[in-house]
């Protein structure tokens, strides 16, 4: 929280590296993780004499980020950005400029607000620098090792208008940005992988005045990070200006372990960079045939899901709505609307899909809905406890066998009522402070109780029955 009568005014640059199979402007493979300086040629270098060739495919995806935040698809151009860097290899970057692919647009974001979008532009990445020594900054370094793998990757950057007012505002857009990415196809949203960085434009203004003077917070790569430097960077403007300074505008660095931003260089201007046009690439105008293509390809946004699973739950309590982020994120939510049409109960199968399936997320497309359903059929009717419903659940995505042959080949079966009755008389005699602590109304022993059970049947009871025969004996 600032100071009263201040207020911070933040706008987002997201870049986004797109999911296609090669680069940019060449045929060389766009894929994380291979050996540094294996993917590259003449083109992505920017060797004398390559010439760049445009991938349809980025084309394709830009249209489709453009169409999801309602943006206006326009005929554009590239430019060359040029400045200097070692992970630079033509010392300029192929980027969109005043004639950018994607103009206007919005997103709307959970609390009801709505974050404008300025542009949203094709561009290339450029490769990655590692400085080894020191903290691992440039500064103090020993020395730097550069991979030119990332070099050429297409890019999209989505300029976000000053619209956002807190770091846990601009946390919420980031987070339904990357979800729409992820929902058309665009990204794989691994911000660990570079795959969605951010930049952070903050300034601070007293409530009432105009727009105070901007610092960028750059190469931001989780949300976690976003939220951290915001906070931070406006304590410290406003902390600047109370002691008779002044912000200056400036592209600043995020240190995760200090918890600070510091200075790299004074910001630069759109003139620093000298642009001009391309001169190898025609401008670019997709005509109405082929945006027709790619919005009619787009499914339902993650808003649109989560309106939908949401209208099916009953009251839902914030775990679960923190459950059905995650379930519609991970893009389960199909799974989750199929088991309540199969009358599984709505809170059971979002459990399960934010949580096993979540933790076995990448087998989940082998998954076969009907065995979802029929394994949680079966633990809803008592014929498998939650703990071996779990168990069979993770199995099945393991194998893709039958839930039913799965508990078969595990020994689960249901707990007799009388066997039940016997293990719960035979605890209270054993436990004779805890049940009488029970019996007085402290509810947290049921846990207890029900944990020494399930240590006797070896996961083999159920938790619900278990509630129902202690208070039975109340």
């Amino acid at each position: 929280m600032l100071p009263a009568g201040w207020e911070m005014v933040i706008g987002l640059e997201v870049h986004t590296e797109l999911k296609t199979t090669t680069k940019m402007f060449c045929g060389c493979a766009n894929a994380f993780g291979a050996e540094p300086n294996t993917n590259i040629c003449p083109v992505c270098l920017g060797l004398p004499g390559s010439l760049p060739v445009l991938n349809v495919r980025a084309v394709d995806l830009a249209m489709a980020i453009g169409l999801a935040l309602h943006s206006t698809i326009a005929p554009s151009t590239f430019h060359r950005k040029n400045y200097f860097y070692p992970d630079m290899p033509k010392d300029f970057q192929i980027s969109q400029y005043d004639l950018p692919i994607n103009k206007g647009g919005y997103l709307d974001l959970p609390d009801g607000s709505r974050v404008s979008i300025e542009r949203a532009h094709l561009e290339e990445d450029t490769g990655k620098s590692t400085h080894l020594g020191g903290s691992g900054r440039l500064q103090g370094a020993d020395h730097s090792l550069v991979d030119y793998n990332r070099s050429g990757v297409p890019l999209v950057e989505i300029v976000s208008g000053p619209d956002m007012h807190s770091a846990v505002q601009a946390r919420a857009y980031a987070a339904a940005l990357r979800g729409i990415l992820i929902a058309t196809g665009a990204s794989d949203g691994r911000m660990e992988e570079g795959s969605m960085r951010m930049d952070a434009n903050v300034s601070v203004r007293r409530v009432g005045e105009g727009l105070g003077t901007r610092c960028e917070i750059k190469n931001l790569n989780s949300l976690r990070s976003l939220q951290r430097a915001i906070d931070f960077e406006a304590d410290r403007q406003v902390s600047l200006i109370e002691g008779g300074g002044v912000v200056r505008q400036e592209t600043r660095h995020w240190d995760e372990l200090r918890g600070e931003t510091s200075t790299m260089r004074v910001k630069e201007e759109a003139e620093d960079y000298r642009y001009f046009r391309e001169p190898d690439l025609v401008d670019l105008a997709p005509d109405a045939a082929w945006q027709a293509r790619i919005a009619a390809s787009l499914g339902a946004m993650p808003a649109e899901r989560r309106a939908i699973l949401l209208a099916r739950l009953i009251e839902p309590s914030a775990a679960q709505l923190d459950a059905l982020d995650v379930v519609v994120d991970l893009g389960f939510d199909e799974l989750v609307l199929g088991a309540i049409d199969a009358n599984v109960d709505p809170a059971l199968a979002l459990a399960r899909a934010a949580n096993e399936l979540a933790a076995s997320s990448e087998r989940v497309g082998a998954l076969a809905p009907g065995s979802f359903v029929e394994t949680l059929l079966m633990e809803q009717a008592g014929e498998l406890s939650a703990t071996q419903a779990k168990a069979v659940l993770l199995e099945v995505l393991e194998h893709g066998e039958s839930p039913r042959a799965v508990a078969a080949a595990k020994g689960y079966k249901q707990l007799s009522p009388d066997s039940l009755e016997a293990i719960v008389g035979e605890l209270i005699e054993a436990f004779p402070e805890e049940w009488t602590r029970y019996q007085e109304g402290d509810e947290k022993l049921a846990q207890f109780f029900i944990g020494q059970v399930m240590q006797r049947t070896r996961g083999q009871a159920n938790g619900k029955a278990v509630v129902a025969e202690l208070r039975a004996r109340r």
